[in-house]
């Protein structure tokens, strides 16, 4: 009896510990690299959306303004600027048009190529775009040329001393400076002289600003936004590694069969301005390099992807 429960009672041997260890860490190993393979989707799948994100950011913001380029709230296309030495500052010199590209190599008013933080990539295009149509327009309720003073439809305007502002009616727009806002009241006093603007004009301010690649505080690039009006850059979209911009032109009133870059433009515009009507700017093709902030790809490097958006301008047939 006592032989009998004793051997009732006996381990494992070697050999059946051996087989549960083995079969116990190829388990082990199935559920990590299970584990480690949801793991890289994850991240694959995040940093493909993180890039359609700054892909949709960048082409919303940029077709916005690109769309606005050269236009004013009253559609007409009588411009002029009375705003002292205009025509020295590249952001306020509406005479060369709503829309200005640069090549790779041209310089970029407002940055420069550089390796530090918020500077231009070199080699990559970039674009300035002048608006009078961007912002919500005041209304002009009184004008008297003599005393340099208009006055708006509320005193909540919002409009500061040194504020470029553009003003309008049916028949022409004045670009000109802000003098003294004359707080509480809903009088602006301004510089330089303007031609009488009839009641139920409109009044704006001007928007001016450039896009390029810059670097970014990452170690990586990002499509930025350099705002004139506030001599400052912002990182609009993360992982903009390149754009590529391509116009087409209306030349004598039919569309040009191709896109051209920045140089050819310039080829075909007089006096090296972009606001010639028979050759202006009727869309833009904005291509977009897009790289993940991660090594998720093969091979251990980054997630590539190119996008392809065109605007078309409004405006067009206001801009001389």
């Amino acid at each position: 009896m006592f032989n009998k429960v004793r051997f009732s009672q006996s381990g494992l041997t070697l050999i059946e510990l051996m087989i549960a260890m083995v079969l116990g860490l190829v388990l082990l190993l199935g559920v990590t690299n299970f584990f480690l393979g949801q793991r890289q989707a994850y991240r694959v799948n995040e940093n493909l959306a993180r890039m359609q994100d700054s892909a949709r950011t960048a082409f919303e913001l940029m077709a916005r303004e690109i769309r606005e380029a050269g236009g004013n709230p009253c559609g007409t296309p009588n411009v002029d600027n009375v705003v002292p030495g205009f025509a020295a500052s590249t952001w306020l010199n509406w005479d060369v048009g709503g829309l200005e590209g640069f090549g790779g190599g041209d310089p970029l008013p407002g940055t420069s190529f550089g390796e530090d933080v918020g500077q231009r990539v070199a080699g990559t295009d970039a674009l300035i775009v002048r608006s009078g149509s961007l912002n919500n327009g005041l209304i002009i309720t009184e004008h008297t040329p003599g005393t340099s003073r208009l006055k708006v439809n509320t005193v909540a305007h919002g409009i500061s001393e040194g504020v470029v502002l553009m003003a309008c009616d049916y028949s022409k727009a004045t670009i000109f400076q802000v003098t003294d806002d004359l707080d509480g009241t809903d009088t602006i006093e301004y510089g330089g002289a303007l031609s009488q603007f009839a009641r139920n004009g409109f009044l704006t301010r001007l928007s001016a600003t450039a896009w390029y690649i810059g670097n970014n505080t990452r170690g990586g690039r990002s499509l930025f936004r350099h705002v004139f009006t506030e001599g400052a850059s912002q990182e609009i979209a993360e992982g903009v590694a390149d754009m590529d911009l391509a116009y087409l032109l209306r030349v004598l009133e039919n569309p040009e069969s191709r896109y051209m870059n920045a140089a050819d433009v310039k080829l075909k515009v007089v006096a090296n301005t972009w606001a010639d009507p028979a050759t202006r700017v009727v869309a833009v093709r904005v291509v977009l390099d897009l790289e993940s902030r991660d090594l998720v790809g093969t091979d251990a490097a980054t997630l590539k992807r190119q996008l392809v958006h065109v605007v078309s301008l409004r405006h067009r047939e206001i801009v001389e």
